[in-house]
């Protein structure tokens, strides 16, 4: 085995990647970049009926997105290729005659509809059939053949798949990094198929020889494979190889209630359970991070601590701290409950960190996407009064979009508050006193018609709510002579005759 780190993320093409799967890559890359190791994709696609045309693309976009790129895989080959284990399959027929030959396998030529009458029998007894130790060679298989038998079965083209025989009554004890040390009896495992009868090694066999072959120190994979360990690490002493360590991730847990988290508890509450968007052939389309708004880094700094913590009080890691404070020895064994709105947290804090500059080039872009133009706003002053309350893009639109389209009508229960008999009179002072203002600034402006309303002794709020209201069409959004000052005097003058207007109607 390499003295190199090296670990593999191997999921199945046969649709999006969910964040589970996500979470998986991501430990994997952390463990391998804080050891200097290698993070390798392999495409786990034996199941042909299964495989979904573009998942294996969107496999890779998502780990490019989230900034986990692996070093080895499809596109990326290394000396181990390839990375698909269909373009592989040449080898694994190789591996399940070494283990015929070391009697560690047997030819099973059971049909399915015997097997089926077996469990129905079984059923009828209220037990459970189970093709293992206890009734293997009462079966159909070649443990109780002739060498001569066995091949005239299949110089006879009879189907067979290839079982494994499980050593019968041993007491096996394995360790995991997370669990710890693990024991359990092989009398209670079946004979599991490594190859079927159409000449395709089932996952058992073509991952152990795979992560072998490919010299895979590390397995960091879900909670859903604990139980396949046993058969696996039996495969590695039957082989004579060093099994790699292996280390079982604890579930992601629904938000509320228990059990595993499901696309549907995404539908449910409104969040997204996958990277990236996913559109099926039937038209439905599955919300993705990405499109929804999520910033790579939000995603990740959350992914990180489902399951895992660092020890301390802090929260909030770039990648690259991510990297150095990773351990599997702080992954918890239980289930990491998935909390949405701690997501938001992460979200609302990236944003604030971002780049103002790329923010306002997104904002500008987002904006002119809806059709509107920023040619004559100063995008970049508006994103930074508006941001700390934003936690997504369309937060600042929600927050801003009246900057870039008049307001038509005005707040019902606002307007009947604020707009009085006398406010069009006000209205007509404000906007003299703004025509007649210089240096347009949020500064002089406020001085301006500030120094006014004192002089003239007239509550403040008569003036500044049937201000902004005309100004935003609601009581809302930053300061009013902020608001101003983006706008222009022409635009800001129109906008307060338009309200003046209205008001005299």
């Amino acid at each position: 085995m390499s003295d190199k780190i090296r670990v593999r993320f191997a999921p199945s093409p046969t649709g999006p990647l969910h964040i589970g799967g996500v979470r998986t890559a991501l430990f994997n890359y952390l463990f391998a970049k804080k050891l200097g190791g290698d993070f390798i994709l392999r495409i786990e696609d034996t199941d042909q009926n299964r495989y979904v045309e573009g998942a294996e693309d969107y496999i890779v976009e998502a780990l490019d997105w989230l900034q986990i790129p692996f070093d080895e895989g499809p596109g990326k080959e290394g000396d181990v290729g390839p990375y698909r284990q269909s373009e592989r399959k040449h080898l694994y027929r190789e591996y399940a005659d070494m283990l015929l030959a070391s009697g560690n396998a047997y030819y099973a030529f059971d049909t399915a509809e015997a097997l089926e009458k077996l469990r129905n029998d079984y059923e009828a007894k209220g037990e459970t059939f189970s093709y293992d130790a206890k009734n293997r060679d009462s079966l159909n298989n070649s443990l109780g053949l002739s060498e001569d038998e066995i091949q005239q079965k299949l110089d006879a083209g009879e189907d067979y798949v290839i079982r494994f025989k499980i050593p019968a009554g041993e007491s096996l004890q394995f360790r995991d990094m997370i669990r710890g040390g693990m024991q359990i009896d092989t009398s209670i495992l079946d004979d599991k198929v490594l190859f079927k009868s159409d000449g395709m090694p089932t996952y058992h066999l073509a991952n152990i020889v795979d992560d072998h072959l490919m010299a895979i120190t590390h397995v960091i994979r879900g909670e859903e494979w604990l139980p396949s360990l046993a058969l696996h690490m039996l495969l590695y002493r039957a082989f004579d190889w060093q099994a790699p360590k292996f280390a079982h991730l604890p579930l992601i847990l629904k938000p509320v209630g228990k059990g595993k988290l499901s696309k549907r508890d995404g539908d449910k509450m409104g969040f997204p359970v996958f990277p990236l968007e996913w559109k099926t052939e039937d038209g439905s389309i599955y919300n993705g991070y990405r499109e929804d708004g999520y910033l790579p880094e939000a995603v990740v700094n959350m992914l990180a601590f489902l399951g895992w913590n660092p020890g301390t009080e802090q929260e909030l890691f770039s990648l690259e701290e991510l990297v150095n404070a990773f351990s599997l020895e702080r992954v918890n064994k239980a289930g990491a409950r998935f909390d949405p709105e701690k997501t938001k947290w992460f979200q609302h804090h990236y944003l604030q960190e971002m780049d103002e500059g790329v923010l306002t080039a997104q904002f500008k872009k987002y904006v002119e996407a809806k059709g509107f133009s920023t040619e004559n706003m100063e995008v970049g002053v508006l994103v930074s009064l508006l941001k700390e309350r934003a936690t997504f893009m369309e937060d600042l639109w929600e927050q801003g979009h009246f900057f870039f389209e008049a307001p038509t009508n005005y707040d019902e229960k606002a307007a009947k508050k604020a707009f009085k008999d006398d406010t069009a009179d006000i209205l007509a002072n404000v906007r003299d006193i703004v025509e007649k203002v210089e240096d347009f600034s949020a500064a002089e402006l406020s001085k301006q018609v500030k120094g006014w309303i004192a002089d003239q002794e007239i509550g403040f709020g008569k003036v500044m709510m049937p201000l902004r209201l005309s100004l935003v069409g609601e009581m809302k959004g930053p300061d009013v002579f902020e608001i101003m000052a983006l706008l222009g005097k022409k635009e800001a003058i129109n906008r307060i005759q338009s309200a003046i207007n209205v008001i005299k109607s």
